[in-house]
Formats: C-alpha cells, sequence, structure tokens
C-alpha cells in the first residue's frame, strides 16, 4: 500500500529533522534551526497526507475506517499529534530547542510502527467492539493527552539539563534551551492540557465501554492503567497548585507520569483483557 511507504519516508523525515534541530543547538547555527523547522512542517504535511490517503484506501477496500483502530494506526497517529502539538509550541514560544526533544518521539513512534516485525501494516477490518461512534472521540483525545505527556516529558529533561549546569559552564548547547522558569511554565501547561485530555479520554472510552461490552469500568489492565496515570498527573498538579511545587519536583513526577502513560499504551498490550486487540 502507497500509504505505508510514504510513512516509511515520513520515519526518515522526522529523524532528519531531530539530526538538523541537535545540530543548531551544538553548532549554534540558527540557519539550521529554520532548516530544522521547515523539514518538520513538510514532513508533517506529508505525514498528515498519508493518513487521509490511508482513510481512503480502507474504503477502497471496503473497509470504511478510520486509521485508528490498530497498534500500527495508533503510533502513526500519535507520532502526528506529537509533531503537532511541538509545531504550535514553536510558533508560540518562537523557540527551536524543544525540537531537539520533541522530534525524537515522533521519530522512535514512527520508526517502531513502521520498521517492527511485529506490527502488521495492512489495513485490517474493525473488531466488533470498534465498531462504535466513539472511536474517533476516545482515540483522539487520548492521544493528543499522550501527545502532550511526551512534550512535557522533553521539557521536563530540558529543565533537569538546564538546572543542573553552573552559568559559567554552560555550553552551547544549554545556553540555547530556554530559561528554567519558562520550561517549568510550559510543562505544567502541558500537564495540564495532558491530564484534562486523558480525563475526556477515560470518560467517553467508559461510555463507549458500556455500549461495547455493558458495562462502564471492567478493571481490565488498560482501564487499570489508565486510571493510574491519571492518578500521578493528578497527584502532579494537586502537588503543584497546593503545596506549590515546581522546578525538579514536577519534572521528576513528569518523567514518572510519562513512564506511566508508555506502559499503558505499550504494556498493558501483552497483558490478558478487553484491549488485547492492540496487538493486532
Amino acid at each position: 500500500m502507497i500509504n505505508t511507504v510514504i510513512l516509511g519516508y515520513v520515519t526518515f523525515g522526522y529523524f532528519a529533522a531531530f539530526l538538523a534541530y541537535l545540530c543548531m543547538m551544538v553548532m549554534d547555527r540558527h540557519i539550521l534551526g529554520r532548516v530544522a523547522t521547515v523539514v518538520t512542517l513538510a514532513t508533517l504535511g506529508t505525514h498528515t497526507f498519508a493518513i487521509i490517503l490511508r482513510w481512503v484506501e480502507s474504503y477502497q477496500l471496503g473497509i470504511g475506517h478510520a486509521p485508528m483502530s490498530n497498534l500500527y494506526e495508533s503510533l502513526i497517529f500519535f507520532a502526528w499529534t506529537i509533531v503537532l502539538l511541538y509545531m504550535l509550541i514553536e510558533w508560540r514560544t518562537r523557540n527551536r530547542s524543544i525540537g531537539a526533544f520533541a522530534t525524537p518521539l515522533a521519530f522512535l513512534a514512527m520508526a517502531y510502527a513502521s520498521y517492527s516485525p511485529n506490527i502488521s501494516e495492512r489495513i485490517q477490518p474493525l473488531v466488533p467492539a470498534l465498531k462504535s461512534n466513539w472511536l474517533i472521540a476516545h482515540v483522539i483525545t487520548c492521544f493528543f493527552g499522550y501527545a502532550a505527556f511526551g512534550i512535557a516529558f522533553g521539557l521536563s529533561i530540558m529543565y533537569l539539563l538546564k538546572h543542573r549546569q553552573p552559568a559559567e559552564g554552560k555550553s552551547t548547547f544549554l545556553r540555547l534551551i530556554p530559561r528554567p522558569h519558562l520550561l517549568d511554565e510550559l510543562n505544567y501547561q502541558m500537564i495540564l492540557i495532558g491530564f484534562l485530555l486523558l480525563t475526556l479520554g477515560i470518560i467517553t472510552g467508559s461510555v463507549w465501554a458500556h455500549s461495547a461490552w455493558g458495562s462502564y469500568w471492567s478493571w481490565d489492565p488498560k482501564e487499570t492503567w489508565s486510571l493510574i496515570t491519571w492518578l500521578v498527573y493528578a497527584a502532579l498538579l494537586h502537588s503543584r497548585l497546593i503545596r506549590g511545587w515546581h522546578g525538579k519536583r514536577i519534572a521528576v513526577l513528569s518523567i514518572i507520569g510519562f513512564a506511566c502513560v508508555l506502559f499503558t499504551y505499550f504494556g498493558v498490550n501483552y497483558l490478558a483483557g478487553l484491549h488485547s486487540y492492540a496487538k493486532a
């Protein structure tokens, strides 16, 4: 299928963007930053076209569903949401250094989707539980939430790198990273957005589960770990808003939260449960 070929090239496009952002920071060449932005935008546009093409091809095969139904399709959508969200942040902050920490997440997601022998790239018919109008709403809210948490993870790494380096000893790489205060504020904003979207994702998933399986909550491994992830970020927001935590503590909690996101997304696929079809 032509869409999978295009998505394979998209993988290398994000890798090229990452290298350009990295070289910009190491060499302090702003022209490389502009090149990185252009490459990222061009790759994002190609990525969008490939997703739409895959959607059209599903109708041509007589299957006809949004490309969000299996692990391959969720990975390419996850990468798309990360890059889209990052480009909005770059446009808002006018700072390109975050790209060196955001684009690798998209590249790794795309590489795993495109080149893992355990993931099928075929367009497959929906299993009965996925034949619902709730599919798009649930997937969009969850994965934009995951993307926001992924960006927060990158910002947390940046904060820890910037925070531990003495001002007089900062390398070119670290000097281009925004001030710790700005990183901390962006981190909080991304976590808040991700938390709200994850909450909507859990709600839409519960309604969907009731229509598909007759129960709003079944303590399936995916549901359980979604709740654990929600509680971790709820504790983080509580600590910031009520206890006044900032900086390093929030960054560390954000990294722990994203580890929970990754296990919720990948780890539970290998546990028996109602969501085990995600391995297909």
